[in-house]
């Protein structure tokens, strides 16, 4: 660091990587540094206190870089759980579009004796609108919680919000056919989008999207009205699955 100037990077306090001090979470592991980016003064330096910059540990804790990568930069972590969930429905979705097996998966009432078709039906898509919206949710929500809390948290989130939701739907209706997976994109929105409601609820601001995040948990609700397939008591157990879900990962998340 030169005389006056200002600090070249922060020690994120889950991990110990050395990160860039104008950023809000570790790139790393997801952490939250800062409620909001640093402002800065007349010479581009951070404003915040002295004391608190004053606490960096000496030496750098810097990991091994990896191929491809250069010093105080590292991409995120590969988000694997996502992928394969994005790759299951866009396979469901060419079966079913090209004859090829796809009314094999879908759930047809009750899946009696048969119940992997809760979790086949899930991955399937008979309408293109429908599998964008659903699983571009799934993926940009689903990258986002993998990156801050690791792959299981995507996955029980699908599992619940998508494969619940479709359970409880035959459940209710017993003769309903039902696919897709609109149930698991509105937990993944949901439980993402829980930290940044409860931060604006308490100082009116937030770094998160959240009317971008609302306007895709609305097109995704309401996708019952563009496919008889979709469910509204699938959406229904989606939203409340990332709400119940999204406060512990919000304050284990506040806690790092």
């Amino acid at each position: 660091m030169s005389a006056g100037g200002p600090d070249l990077f922060v020690i994120c306090k889950n991990c110990g990587s050395e990160v860039s001090p104008y950023i809000t979470e570790c790139p790393y592991c997801g952490n939250r540094l800062r409620k909001r980016a640093p402002k800065l003064d007349r010479d581009q330096r951070p404003t915040e206190p002295r004391s608190r910059r004053s606490r960096r540990p000496p030496a750098p804790l810097l990991s091994r870089l990896r191929p491809n990568e250069i010093p105080g930069i590292r991409g995120d972590r590969r988000p694997y759980a996502t992928l394969t969930l994005l790759l299951a429905g866009l396979v469901g979705s060419i079966l079913w579009s090209t004859n090829l097996g796809g009314q094999d998966l879908i759930l047809q009432g009750r899946p009696t004796g048969e119940w992997w078709r809760l979790i086949t039906a899930a991955f399937t898509y008979d309408n293109k609108g429908y599998a964008f919206i659903s699983l571009g949710a799934i993926t940009l929500f689903g990258w986002l919680l993998e990156r801050r809390h690791g792959p299981l948290v995507p996955l029980g989130l699908f599992l619940i919000g998508g494969v619940g939701g479709l359970a409880a739907t035959v459940a209710v209706q017993g003769s309903a056919v039902v696919l897709g997976a609109s149930g698991a994109a509105l937990a993944l929105t949901c439980a993402w989008a829980v930290p940044d409601v409860l931060e604006f609820t308490r100082s009116g601001e937030t770094d998160g999207d959240l009317l971008g995040a609302a306007v895709i948990a609305v097109a995704v609700a309401l996708m019952p009205l563009a496919d008889v397939h979709a469910s509204w008591i699938a959406d229904a157990v989606g939203v409340g699955t990332g709400v119940l879900l999204g406060l512990p990962l919000a304050r284990a998340a506040a806690a790092r």
